[in-house]
C-alpha cells in the first residue's frame, strides 16, 4: 500500500509535522509520496531528504536557523529570503527534487499570473523558499524572471499533486480555526487575515483524506512562534499518538 503524506502551511506551527511525522513513523508508516506548501514544504524537503524529524527540529531551533526564518520588518515592510537559500545549501547541498530520497511535490503562486505553480523537478531550494513567501512579510521570491509568494494563498493543503499515486492520503493541517489569544499588531491581522481567506477552501479537501491529522493545540501558537519550536513538536507529536487506533483503522482497510 502506498501511502502520501500532506503537510500543510501554517508558519512556525508547521513544526508541528515533524512531531505528526515522527508519531507516523513510530507507528511503522513509510511515506511514498510528499507534498506541501509553506512551512509544509520546507519540513517535506528536510524529511524527504532523509532528516529524521527529530534531527529536523534540532535544525529549526539552532540560531542560524531562526535568524533566516524569523519574519522581521525592513523599511519596506518585506524580509528577503536570499541567505536562507544559501543556508538550506548546507543541509541538502545537490538542491535538486530528483536528489531526495522521496518524491517531493511543492505548491507555490505566481504573484503576476494569480495561479498555483506546482514544482517537482530540478532546482529544489529556491521553489521550497518561494513557497513560503508570505505575503505582507516576505519579499517574492524570484524563480526564471517570475515573481512567486506562499503557496497557501491558493492551495494550503496540496493534495490533488499525489492523490492519483497513492493509495491512501495521510494530511497532517497545523491551523485549527479557532483563537486563544486577542490579535494586537499589525502582522498578526495580516497573518491571521491570510488563514481565514485561505480556510473554506481548505476544509473543503478535508473529506478527500483517508487521515487527517490537526492539533487543536496549535490554536494557542501564532505563525511567528518559532521560539516555541519544541512546544510545537509536542504538541504534533502527542495529538498523534492519541489517534493510534483511528489511523491503524485505516491501514487496515487498505489492506482489505
Amino acid at each position: 500500500m502506498k501511502i502520501g503524506l500532506v503537510l500543510s502551511g501554517g508558519g512556525a506551527r508547521g513544526i508541528a509535522h515533524l512531531g505528526v511525522i515522527k508519531a507516523l513513523q513510530e507507528m511503522g508508516l513509510t511515506f511514498d509520496q510528499i507534498s506541501g506548501t509553506s512551512a509544509g514544504a520546507i519540513v517535506g524537503a528536510l524529511i524527504a531528504q532523509g532528516y529524521t524529524p527529530d534531527e529536523s527540529l534540532k535544525l529549526f531551533e539552532s540560531s542560524s536557523f531562526m535568524k533566516h526564518l524569523r519574519p522581521a520588518w525592513n523599511r519596506m515592510g518585506l524580509l528577503r529570503l536570499d541567505t536562507a537559500t544559501e543556508l538550506f545549501r548546507t543541509y541538502i547541498p545537490h538542491d535538486s527534487f530528483e536528489g531526495l530520497h522521496i518524491p517531493l511535490h511543492v505548491v507555490a503562486v505566481d504573484l503576476l499570473d494569480g495561479v498555483q505553480v506546482l514544482f517537482e523537478k530540478g532546482e529544489l531550494i529556491r521553489p521550497v523558499l518561494a513557497s513560503c513567501c508570505l505575503p505582507g512579510i516576505f519579499e517574492p521570491m524570484l524563480i526564471n524572471k517570475r515573481q512567486y509568494i506562499d503557496g497557501g494563498v491558493l492551495n494550503n493543503l496540496p493534495i490533488e499533486p499525489i492523490e492519483q499515486k497513492v493509495d491512501r492520503v495521510i494530511a497532517s493541517h497545523c491551523n485549527p480555526f479557532g483563537m486563544s489569544r486577542p490579535i494586537r499588531s499589525v502582522r498578526g491581522v495580516i497573518e491571521r487575515s491570510l488563514i481565514l481567506a485561505v480556510q473554506s477552501k481548505t476544509r473543503d479537501k478535508f473529506n478527500r483524506c483517508n487521515v487527517l491529522i490537526e492539533p487543536t493545540d496549535l490554536v494557542g501558537f501564532g505563525p511567528t512562534d518559532i521560539s516555541k519550536a519544541r512546544d510545537v513538536f509536542r504538541i504534533g507529536y502527542r495529538h498523534t499518538i492519541a489517534m493510534r487506533a483511528d489511523i491503524e483503522q485505516m491501514l487496515q482497510e487498505g489492506c482489505g
